[in-house]
């Protein structure tokens, strides 16, 4: 068992989750909520999150199937995606890949918040979804548990950082979390660019291949 690889998993996604960066957000948006709503708002967040990031790990590579997308391809689309986040994070901005400020604004219905925008695309936007599907394109056992295993380890510290939000957010306050975001943004960063180098490479050792097989 690969255990560096498991946490490289894992760092990766919990980077573009980046549940202590989301805290900001979650309060402002349930300032006038009470205790029991906050953790009925967190509670459906964590699971439309974590429903929708396992939803494409099991269909993902049925979707490069059906779009002819091959793997080395969406690696370096992917791979793009993450570094423009990630890009965003380290200037303390909120991707424009997430949730627009219109959608954000919209978001009143207590009902409806913890679902949309905090669990998706809050906390299951492109990044996340792109990053789970990078990761379970491998194909093997080990590395599908690995993605559901940190899938499911991210969103129970995701919980536990909502539920405790106003806490979080009184000791670390708006600085601390921007501070937190950019530290995860960096991290990111160097996945993505992982991401892009392999998959390029991938592509080169094709094309080598096939010039190999006609000068052959």
């Amino acid at each position: 068992m690969d255990y560096a690889y498991a946490v490289s998993v894992f760092i990766a996604i919990f980077a573009i989750v980046n549940p202590i960066g989301n805290i900001p957000f979650f309060t402002t948006l349930t300032q006038d909520y009470s205790k029991e709503e906050k953790k009925r708002v967190a509670t459906k967040a964590v699971i439309a999150a974590t429903v929708t990031l396992v939803s494409f790990a099991l269909v993902g590579r049925y979707l490069f199937m059906l779009f002819s997308i091959t793997i080395p391809a969406f690696r370096i689309a992917g791979g793009l995606l993450l570094f423009r986040i990630a890009f965003s994070m380290l200037y303390g901005t909120t991707p424009g890949t997430k949730a627009t400020d219109k959608e954000k604004q919209e978001s009143v219905e207590k009902e409806m918040v913890g679902v949309i925008p905090l669990g998706i695309p809050m906390l299951a936007g492109p990044g996340a979804i792109s990053t789970v599907m990078l990761y379970i394109s491998h194909g093997n056992i080990w590395n599908t548990v690995v993605v559901f295993i940190s899938v499911f380890a991210t969103m129970a510290v995701t919980y536990i950082a909502l539920i405790n939000a106003d806490r979080i957010f009184n000791r670390v306050g708006r600085v601390g979390s921007l501070a937190v975001s950019r530290i995860m943004g960096l991290i990111l960063a160097t996945v993505a660019i992982q991401f892009i180098i392999n998959g390029a490479y991938e592509i080169a050792m094709e094309w080598a291949k096939e010039i190999r097989n006609l000068s052959a």
